[in-house]
């Protein structure tokens, strides 16, 4: 059996003015044939679990292409086109193939595309017809679309938030799509989609979990091969933008809608209980403050890269320099004009900095700071988390500053925090600091649940805020909940 695999992954944000373009592709990930398994080999990710489960089941890999890079704004046009024919163009050069196995993201916006995912697997179609079976792993915060279960014999999601699944995910899309090839299951999906956006949800408590545990029992029973509860991703000014559940089954179209509308039906009920009301910066650090214990995690969710915001967002980081509390770190701000500088005049220098703030007037103005360098880094590690363990992580010429009593880590690429490693790399152990703060919504729990006395999110302006009602949407269906007063989760909706 000789199965490709491939990846084209990006969780787009509309309303950042960071244009996603080859160039940011590039500088992430962009891999042909053998060096796709030389990447992913032992990562616990999901082509790391495909490549996994190929190598235990027997089965030869046709790698293809892969290609990643962080949350960001819209893709170009050009880089669209460039995706598709690369996507394309290695599978056709690929062999003769008996199944295709692709890691998507499922809220990749491109320009005059809205659905990335549905639209690479249709041209895909176009080019190898619908003989050979496809079966694709989604980010649990995938818009899922009916034209990404048209074009797929199989959507599997993760069902974690942070996703320390993607391994175990990745492997059953092997799992499954074998299974397929030899005729033992029929999969039958539907796609059910509820007029809400919810906030960035752990599945780590409730609701989320609740709703989780009600998928796993279903899966249980027979017939039943899947049930995935997609949080959506908010940020994407799209119609088809929201929660969704996919339900799959063998041969059971019956049942999977059955599947589909129970659990659809329960997120509805539990709408209310998404609902968020987070203290701002200043409050959570007095609470922090207010804490015997330590290390006491802060996260701004409202400056996530994982979100497709800046990374340099300076309300939290202004926050703390004005407390000036001992024993406390920020880890990490987005701004590689400040660290060039810091390698420049080097360690035990002392510079004065406008710092952060520097990508649009949403997320806090600059910091104008005089800081003391306590220490430089190529920004390279190997990623320690649960969620992708063993990825190689480069952030960059990074460097640790000293502003009054406040530790501050700045790199120069932009991403969230998920482990402790950025902190070793720079000479700080967070089991010794009062707050530990760093961007992030959920993905750095897999990590600091561990670590943390006690986890305060603070939310302010910025583009992964948890207030909707700061965006303004034009393109997205209305109503939706809870920009607008919704009733009944299937009631027909129409475009703004």
């Amino acid at each position: 059996m000789r199965i490709a695999i491939g990846q084209i992954a990006h969780e787009t944000n509309t309303f950042s003015n960071v244009a996603t373009t080859v160039e940011r592709f590039k500088s992430w990930e962009w891999d042909y044939k053998e060096k796709i398994i030389e990447r992913h080999l032992g990562v616990d990710d999901y082509v790391g679990g495909m490549i996994d489960k190929c190598n235990q089941l027997g089965i030869e890999i046709a790698p293809a292409f892969s290609t990643f890079t962080g949350p960001s704004g819209i893709i170009t046009k050009e880089t669209y086109e460039t995706l598709e024919k690369e996507l394309i163009t290695s599978i056709q050069n690929a062999g003769d193939l008996d199944g295709i196995c692709l890691a998507l993201h499922g809220a990749g916006v491109a320009e005059g595309v809205d659905d990335l995912e549905g639209s690479l697997l249709k041209a895909l179609r176009r080019s190898i017809g619908y003989e050979i079976p496809i079966v694709v792993t989604l980010d649990l915060h995938a818009n899922v679309t009916e034209l990404m279960v048209q074009e797929a014999n199989a959507l599997l999601g993760v069902h974690f938030y942070p996703h320390t699944d993607s391994h175990e995910r990745g492997r059953e899309a092997i799992e499954l799509l074998e299974q397929i090839i030899q005729g033992e299951i029929e999969p039958v999906m539907h796609l059910e989609q509820l007029p809400l956006m919810i906030p960035t949800s752990t599945t780590y408590h409730s609701p989320a979990k609740d709703i989780n545990e009600i998928c796993s029992e279903w899966e249980k029973k027979q017939d039943v091969v899947d049930c995935t509860f997609f949080h959506g991703f908010p940020y994407t000014d799209i119609p088809d933008v929201g929660v969704s559940v996919v339900t799959i089954t063998n041969g059971k179209p019956s049942l999977s809608q059955q599947v589909g509308n129970e659990v659809a039906k329960t997120i509805w009920e539990k709408r209310m209980e998404f609902q968020t009301d987070l203290p701002n910066p200043e409050e959570g650090i007095q609470q922090a403050l207010s804490k015997a214990d330590y290390p006491i995690i802060i996260n701004e969710t409202s400056d996530n890269p994982g979100g497709g915001t800046p990374g340099d967002g300076t309300f939290l980081l202004k926050a703390m320099v004005e407390a000036n509390a001992p024993n406390t770190c920020f880890g990490f701000i987005y701004d590689p004009e400040v660290a060039e500088l810091a390698h420049q005049l080097g360690v035990g220098s002392y510079i004065d900095v406008e710092l952060g703030g520097k990508t649009d007037l949403l997320h806090g103005e600059p910091l104008a700071l005089k800081v003391y360098v306590k220490s430089l880094s190529d920004g390279q590690f190997f990623q320690s988390s649960p969620m992708w363990r063993g990825l190689k992580v480069n952030l960059g010429k990074s460097a640790r500053l000293k502003a009054g009593n406040v530790d501050i880590i700045v790199c120069s690429v932009r991403a969230q925090t998920f482990d402790e490693q950025v902190f070793l790399l720079h000479g700080i152990d967070v089991a010794n600091y009062k707050i530990v703060a760093l961007k992030s919504s959920q993905h750095f729990r897999a990590a600091f649940q561990s670590i943390a006395k006690e986890i305060i999110t603070v939310d302010s302006p910025g583009l992964s805020t948890c207030d909707f009602s700061s965006f303004h949407y034009e393109r997205i269906n209305r109503p939706i909940f809870p920009l607008d007063a919704v009733q009944d989760y299937r009631k027909q909706t129409t475009k703004a």
